[in-house]
């Protein structure tokens, strides 16, 4: 036998096949909407995962202000920051970020805490696109759209 024909394949940015894909977000929760995106973002959903390299899609979400938080979520949520120095703390509810900030940064919230905290992620973070309307700027790339209404809830 030749040892050589058991080697690992483990892909890299070279040589991974990154597609773009097309979410419409419509009637989706939140969370669950945010978590398979960030495994689209890592390449988690592909054979050929490998964790230390960039081989996720390009994911591009449309109709991105109608996600829906179940519950009383828009304004019992909080999300915190501080800034290091005395008084530096600040709390933001989704609503007011939204209002404040707009869709995208809510996305992006939401997606790069469900990532690694290290310099892949920023890097994967960039393969984000969030749309607030139902057109993109993306036809050049003929993404493939993806059908994630089984996460709907019923």
């Amino acid at each position: 036998m030749d040892a050589l024909s058991y080697k690992t394949i483990s892909a890299n940015e070279a040589t991974a096949e990154k597609e773009w894909l097309v979410i419409d977000a419509t009637g989706l929760p939140l969370g669950r909407l945010c978590s398979e995106i960030s495994k689209m973002l890592r390449g988690k959903h592909k054979p050929c995962y490998t964790p230390h390299a960039d081989c996720g899609d390009n994911v591009i979400v449309i109709n991105a202000e109608k996600a829906i938080l179940t519950g009383n979520k828009w304004n019992e949520r909080v999300y915190h920051t501080y800034s290091g120095y005395p008084g530096g703390q600040r709390s933001m509810t989704p609503q007011r970020l939204m209002e404040r900030r707009g869709a995208d940064a809510l996305y992006r919230k939401v997606v790069k805490g469900m990532l690694p905290k290290n310099r892949l992620s920023r890097q994967q973070i960039t393969n984000l696109y969030i749309y607030e309307g139902s057109e993109h700027k993306h036809e050049a790339q003929q993404p493939k759209v993806v059908d994630l209404q089984r996460l709907k809830k019923q």
